[in-house]
């Protein structure tokens, strides 16, 4: 009932992200019946180009047989062992360009349907495999029916090709078991190759089916919730209450960081409470000042409670500091445009003396 209700609440067509991530967790869209029948055509394949040489052995080495039973006694050990390579290598055509031909027909079939990624998430344990629980849920859910469906559908299929043909085959069967026995192996490989043909031409349409349905399926499965949504859109752009919250540490770092270099500061230019600027001049390298403080309001107290509690001259200059608090930054020399007045006040505070406070 729960998992019922979040898939009803998953309405919204899944992003490219998520499609990417399933992509790189190793859920892609997958068609079993595609694969089998990959795997049909590769018997095909095998019976009509691979095992026709071995069938023409075995009735030759039959044809021996029936003509000169004798001739087939096994006197010895080494004729145990050459019957034995012989059989060995008749299985062996057939067997190596079986499982050749299969592994093909299965990667061409993966290939077909998607891109090959090596995934190892895809071959961890996971509990939910084993789980009875989500086990029961897959086999009697809406997929499992599916499943159902289709299975149902191929062994009738199967079953009525299979009958039919046996059925219009029988009599030639029966003549070659009683009345020419050499043609049975290439009678049966015959009717084998028609039997496997049938079965790829009735299994065509559903598989054919089952790719649209494996897909339209895999795309349910990652629609997304309208929260869903919302939050990958906020993860993207960046949730406005966090990036509020990180801009706001990030000015009271830098708020603290340059209260902290007041103390070091030359003089202080003030308009008497809403701006303050604190400067530093360096007397034996001469240049231009560094602002390495500058406020508003509460903050331009705080420069000036400093400032006075370290004896660092504060002049009063509203036109002055209003002018450099918007035209200079925290640890920016002044511009040029600011030499002429600030050497004006440099040069009143160091001849009344280092630390006077004129107001």
């Amino acid at each position: 009932m729960a998992d019922d209700t979040d898939k009803e609440s998953k309405t919204e067509e899944a992003s490219e992200k998520k499609i990417s991530d399933a992509l790189e967790k190793g859920n892609v869209p997958f068609s079993r019946e595609a694969a089998l029948f990959a795997g049909m055509l590769g018997i095909l394949a095998v019976l009509t180009f691979f095992v026709i040489n071995p069938v023409r052995v075995l009735t030759t080495e039959l044809t021996h047989f029936l003509d000169d039973p004798a001739g087939f006694r096994l006197n010895s050990t080494e004729d145990a062992v050459s019957l034995g390579w012989g059989v060995l290598m008749l299985m062996g055509q057939v067997l190596l360009p079986a499982v050749l031909v299969l592994g093909a027909a299965g990667l061409i079939a993966s290939l077909f349907q998607n891109t090959p990624r090596l995934v190892l998430e895809r071959i961890k344990p996971q509990f939910s495999r084993i789980n009875p629980v989500s086990g029961a849920g897959r086999i009697f859910g809406k997929q499992g029916f599916i499943e159902f469906g289709k299975s149902t559908f191929k062994f009738l299929a199967i079953a009525i090709i299979c009958g039919v043909l046996l059925y219009s085959e029988q009599g030639r069967v029966i003549n070659a078991m009683y009345s020419e026995p050499l043609l049975l192996p290439s009678v049966m490989l015959s009717l084998a190759v028609r039997l496997v043909s049938a079965v790829c031409v009735a299994t065509i349409v559903l598989v054919a089916l089952d790719l649209v349905w494996s897909r339209f399926h895999w795309r349910a499965e990652l629609r997304m919730s309208k929260q869903e949504v919302k939050d990958e859109h906020k993860q993207a752009e960046g949730d406005p209450m966090v990036k509020a919250r990180m801009r706001s540490l990030a000015m009271q770092r830098a708020r603290q960081r340059m209260i902290s270099a007041v103390p070091k500061a030359s003089l202080v230019i003030a308009n008497p409470t809403h701006y303050a600027i604190a400067m530093y001049y360096d007397r034996q390298k001469g240049g231009a000042p560094l602002v390495v403080a500058k406020g508003t309001d509460l903050i331009a107290l705080k420069i000036r409670e400093i400032a006075e509690r370290h004896d660092i001259p504060i002049i009063e200059d509203k036109p002055l500091a209003r002018a450099m608090y918007d035209a200079v930054q925290v640890d920016q020399w002044i511009p040029q445009e600011f030499y002429r007045p600030v050497a004006k006040i440099l040069y009143f505070i160091y001849s009344r003396g280092s630390h006077a406070q004129s107001k």
